[in-house]
């Protein structure tokens, strides 16, 4: 079985990364696309099975304005760890007609019930609650390039991303990725990276992995995940704050 991580460029214009985790917990495919025949060439090799992809990328949209209720609710708990999820509805021009990542899910015909026994299911997820819940952060990590951050800044705390990842092969639910070459090239690549385009490339792939790793992690351990929404107006799946946090 294989856990695969879709950081979706809604639109389909921007970079798309993948990544994929095998049975055994070992990243074994990671690189960027463009369209949706390349996102699909990507997984073929891996999703002719049973599988889990999670995308970062809404599955289901219905509401015509506002915010769906499954970004209502994961907001409430984390807003104050300023990774609040973008409002989505059907009047965003991404959405009119229907969530890329539902046509990506569809042609490889997935369930997108998450709580579905179905071999073969889709994910929606979010890397920033994730890992604000896998590190303990108080605060996202900063490496989205906005106004204001510099590529200093940008690089350590992508390599801060990067560091919590290798970490956490030794995690209840691991995952093992320094072996493969392509992440030590990523990294490689990061750490000499000297302008924002460089980590702009890099960050696509890393968030594939954090996806991926959610997949895993919601099969491995299910009590442990929060389930936002309904499968109706769209879930949102991410590891589960703790009742407290040290």
């Amino acid at each position: 079985m294989y856990f695969a991580g879709v950081d979706l460029a809604w639109a389909g214009r921007n970079p798309t990364g993948v990544a994929v985790v095998d049975a055994d917990a070992h990243l074994v495919h990671l690189g960027a696309v463009r369209d949706d025949a390349e996102v699909l060439a990507a997984l073929a090799p891996f999703v002719r099975g049973d599988c889990v992809v999670a995308f970062d990328a809404p599955l289901v949209v219905t509401n015509p304005t506002g915010q769906r209720p499954a970004e209502a609710a994961l907001n409430r708990d984390f807003r104050r760890f300023e990774a609040g999820a973008h409002p989505v509805n059907t009047t965003r021009p991404e959405f009119a007609d229907g969530p890329r990542a539902a046509r990506l899910a569809g042609a490889l015909g997935l369930d997108l019930d998450p709580r579905s026994a179905a071999g073969r299911r889709a994910l929606e997820v979010y890397p920033h609650s994730a890992t604000v819940v896998l590190f303990r952060l108080e605060r996202t990590l900063k490496y989205k390039a906005k106004p204001g951050r510099g590529v200093d800044q940008l690089r350590s705390q992508l390599l801060l991303l990067m560091d919590g990842i290798e970490r956490l092969a030794t995690a209840t639910v691991p995952l093992h990725v320094a072996h493969y070459e392509g992440w030590v090239d990523l990294r490689r690549r990061v750490g000499a990276a000297q302008r924002k385009s460089d980590l702009r490339r890099a960050e696509d792939p890393v968030d594939a992995v954090v996806c991926a790793y959610v997949a895993l992690y919601a099969q491995r351990r299910p009590e442990g995940v929060t389930i936002y929404g309904d499968p109706a107006t769209g879930c949102i799946v991410t590891p589960s704050l703790p009742t407290r946090r040290p």
